[in-house]
């Protein structure tokens, strides 16, 4: 066994009843829920994005223990733009104060979450930025063409395209071209496993790793974990199925492999770290995932997190259970890139 897998284990966790949010993680539900939010799966896309979020819940509990929600965690960021596959995206460059100009760094392609249709930048910053100070790198966290106005693919060809640009111009931010990894959550954790397949499949430079956090992987909604959490928060079935209405032309297009990952050919790819979180419908997809990747060769290193939710992994500022999650992934990446200080 691993020393990594001695500090965080590879469980696989099934219940026959909805778990419990532990104390830190229920605190960040109930500030979320006295938000006063709509039900996602009964709004338009455009007021779904008005909905108060995970992230809004952190700030607020930060203010209320008279912490700052802005804190910069020791992590500079640059706001820049760049081609995607039909036009231009936002993009945002995380790197610690303490990274020195002179030589090149190796960089993180993450992808944020949102079901293909909600969130952004800002909603998914507590996880690159915590990445990038722990594994001592550059994050470029990419937002992507959304649906319903650009329906599946164009997420997912915004990701290749981003991706593409990232190794051609890392050098003009101090990145170092040959030592990039993807890294995505829900369903950026999707377009993060699909770029290190069309990279494989088309030919290009491939991640050297890859960061699967809570991965939206499988088009199954009646899974262990959609039965146990069908009415979980903040993810639950029917936001799921909402999702799918306002992603897909057709239910059918679900089987497609990209988006039913899980019974794609998951041969030839890089080496994987799939974080998962128990009181989530996705988590039995993401527990499939980690075992189909090892049996087709991958090395996987893969933790469930017992009484936290989706979207728990950019909340470390309140939620412990968040800096284990981003201390394991920085701690993988940096096995990955070598720039790990292992013992002797």
């Amino acid at each position: 066994m691993s020393i990594i897998d001695k500090l965080f284990g590879t469980d696989h966790a099934h219940r026959d009843t909805p778990a419990k949010a532990d104390g830190p993680m229920q605190k960040v539900l109930d500030e979320l829920a006295a938000l006063g939010g709509k039900p996602i799966e009964t709004l338009d896309a455009a007021e779904a994005r008005r909905q108060p979020t995970p992230t809004d819940a952190v700030k607020s509990l930060l203010r209320k223990d008279g912490k700052n929600p802005d804190d910069d965690m020791g992590v500079k960021t640059t706001d820049i733009t760049i081609p995607g596959a039909a036009g231009p995206l936002q993009a945002r460059i995380y790197k610690p104060h303490e990274h020195s100009e002179d030589r090149l760094h190796p960089v993180v392609v993450y992808f944020h979450g949102g079901g293909f249709v909600i969130a952004d930048l800002d909603v998914y910053d507590g996880g690159p930025r915590g990445v990038s100070k722990m594994a001592d790198v550059i994050v470029v966290s990419v937002h992507y063409h959304q649906a319903p106005e650009h329906p599946f693919p164009a997420a997912h060809d915004d990701a290749v395209a981003a991706y593409k640009w990232v190794l051609d111009n890392a050098q003009t931010f101090n990145g170092d071209p040959q030592k990039v990894a993807v890294m995505g959550e829900s369903a950026g954790g999707n377009l993060a496993i699909n770029v290190s397949i069309a990279a494989r499949d088309q030919g290009f430079r491939a991640p050297v790793h890859q960061v699967l956090v809570y991965p939206l992987v499988g088009n199954d909604l009646n899974t262990p974990s959609y039965i146990e959490n069908a009415n979980a928060k903040p993810l639950n079935k029917a936001m799921i199925e909402w999702f799918v209405e306002q992603t897909f032309a057709s239910e059918t297009e679900t089987s497609d492999p990209r988006v039913n990952v899980v019974d794609a050919d998951l041969s030839g790819l890089p080496s994987s770290t799939v974080i998962l979180a128990e009181i989530d419908p996705l988590r039995s997809e993401g527990e499939t995932l980690a075992e189909r990747l090892e049996r087709a060769g991958s090395d996987v290193r893969h933790k469930t997190f017992h009484g936290s939710t989706h979207e728990f992994f950019g909340m470390a500022a309140v939620v412990p259970d968040a800096m284990v999650a981003q201390t394991f992934a920085a701690h993988e990446l940096k096995r990955a890139f070598g720039t790990a200080i292992l013992p002797i």
